[in-house]
């Protein structure tokens, strides 16, 4: 769920670099692959990574800033699908994604996929990637010890991945934006790289199929990151405005892509 950041988030933030340096001594005690912090929530790029925090290139490693970026250059979309996967809209959702020739990244909360793992079977079978989107998705976790932002993460991820083993969760987004250092340092030790968005319709709000479809095909960003929910409610209007909004980017010459994950 997309939900704005206030001020006082924004200074948090600022802030955090030298909590973030501490939570990394605390992955590196528990055994999770140290990394450099990066200064601030918007970019930076982390140094120094090892195993799983290596980005799908290889040798580069995942940055810690929040990428917000398709992958690719020009005409280029990522469409992510947060807060499932439900057994209702899931499957509808899929079929949209399927019939439009589309893959996108599914960020699924770690309960959910636990309890459905036919459906994360499902969604990595289409081949669409996977990005963890906490366990319980508390919209307050950047106000929680770091403690328990860890659990949060890497227990979420964990229940994913059980669903299926030896597919990657490449991408971690903090439940309603609510990044910190911390949860940022987290993410990327264990792999992720930290995922936001830049296009948010608020279709988790229900503002009517017009509203939607206005705000998605409206003045889009350069290589958009689309966001779209599966779960967390009735979804009629998303899985509507997915069919009309698709072919609409494929008339205007977009290519479908996922975020991107490492840096230039």
């Amino acid at each position: 769920m997309g939900i704005t950041s206030n001020p006082a988030r924004r200074r948090r933030r600022r802030a955090g670099s030298a909590v973030a340096a501490a939570v990394l001594v605390l992955l590196t005690a528990a055994g999770t692959p140290a990394l450099a912090a990066a200064a601030d929530g918007s970019g930076g790029r982390s140094s120094g990574i090892s195993g799983s925090a290596r980005g799908a290139q290889g040798a580069t490693p995942l940055p810690m800033g929040i990428s917000r970026l398709a992958q690719g250059s020009g005409r280029n979309v990522a469409i992510t699908v947060d807060d499932g996967p439900d057994p209702r809209w899931t499957p509808q959702v899929l079929k949209v994604l399927r019939q439009n020739h589309v893959k996108a990244t599914f960020c699924m909360i770690g309960a959910k996929a636990q309890k459905y793992p036919a459906l994360v079977r499902a969604v990595a079978a289409d081949g669409h990637q996977l990005c963890d989107h906490s366990v319980d998705h508390d919209v307050t976790m950047d106000h929680k010890p770091v403690a328990y932002q860890r659990q949060q993460i890497l227990d979420g991820k964990a229940m994913i991945e059980r669903a299926v083993p030896g597919v990657a969760v490449t991408y971690y987004r903090a439940p309603g934006g609510a990044f910190t250092p911390d949860s940022r340092a987290i993410a990327v030790a264990s792999g992720m790289r930290p995922l936001g968005w830049s296009v948010d319709p608020k279709d988790w709000s229900r503002p009517g199929l017009p509203a939607i479809v206005a705000a998605v095909e409206g003045k889009l960003p350069r290589q958009p990151t689309v966001l779209f929910h599966d779960g967390g409610g009735d979804r009629s209007e998303t899985v509507a405005a997915l069919k009309e909004y698709l072919p609409w980017l494929t008339a205007q010459g977009y290519s479908f892509t996922f975020p991107v994950r490492t840096a230039p």
